[in-house]
């Protein structure tokens, strides 16, 4: 089941330490980012092994839009990993909730 910005703000601001991955390009990461840990989506498959600690735990994967971490959650599901969410509009939605 994916996230909404609202849902994972709501965990951010209680403190929840939450295992979150960008898959946008640096230039995008350096411009706004969440926090997450940066893995660009056309280097995922490379670091599936460091992510490996994770298959059965929460990944929250966001990217612009949506588009690109539905297809990285597709990517870690079909390689074993066994909770992934997707956040529903990604850094767009996010940043006219709150603002960059």
């Amino acid at each position: 089941m994916d996230i909404t910005v609202e849902e994972l703000k709501t965990r951010m601001d209680n403190g929840e330490q939450i295992n979150l991955i960008d898959v946008r390009e640096p230039h995008e990461y350096e411009e706004f980012n969440l926090g997450g840990k940066l893995i660009p989506l056309g280097t995922l498959t490379s670091a599936m092994d460091e992510l490996s600690d994770m298959k059965n735990e929460e990944i929250i994967i966001h990217c612009r839009s949506g588009a690109r971490s539905g297809m990285a959650k597709m990517m870690l599901m079909e390689n074993g990993f066994t909770h992934v969410r997707n956040l529903l509009g990604g850094v767009l939605d996010w940043q006219a909730k709150y603002g960059a």
